[in-house]
């Protein structure tokens, strides 16, 4: 008899572990989505409409115009094998300039999506395209934030 109760007491007891076990996961689970909202962007229009955007496709069309003109003046002399080493160094180049000027824009824009960000008490922040359902939509707010600066 005192086996059977014994045997009876630890199931309760092992039962009433499981239990709380379990509560206590899916409370800590439900905390911590409700403690990390998720926020998008769509990060290419933000890049795209930055003001800083203008300015950079004129330095694009202004460097790609002198790399023009260098390789016309330049290569009148070059054999067909300096031309193409040229033409390549020039394509390099061009290529640099592009993305460091794309790469401060970039960098001001995630300045302006980490403040917002911040605002909102947001811990992440994705682009549109991978979001599918239940984020915040903090385009607006990010673009509102780099045209006061």
């Amino acid at each position: 008899m005192i086996r059977t109760n014994y045997k009876q007491l630890m199931n309760i007891f092992l039962a009433t572990f499981v239990l709380f076990s379990i509560i206590t996961i899916t409370n800590t689970s439900t905390t911590y989505a409700a403690a990390s909202p998720v926020g998008i962007v769509h990060y290419q229009l933000l890049v795209d409409n930055h003001p800083d955007s203008a300015k950079a496709q004129t330095a694009m069309n202004d460097a790609i115009s002198q790399a023009k003109s260098n390789f016309d003046t330049k290569s009148v002399s070059m054999n067909e094998q300096e031309k193409q080493s040229y033409y390549q160094q020039l394509q390099q180049g061009i290529q640099i300039k592009q993305q460091d000027l794309l790469e401060a824009i970039q960098n001001k824009v995630n300045d302006a999506v980490k403040d917002v960000a911040k605002s909102k008490g947001l811990t992440i922040v994705v682009d549109a395209g991978a979001a599918v359902y239940g984020a915040q939509d903090i385009t607006d707010d990010v673009m509102k934030k780099i045209v006061a600066k």
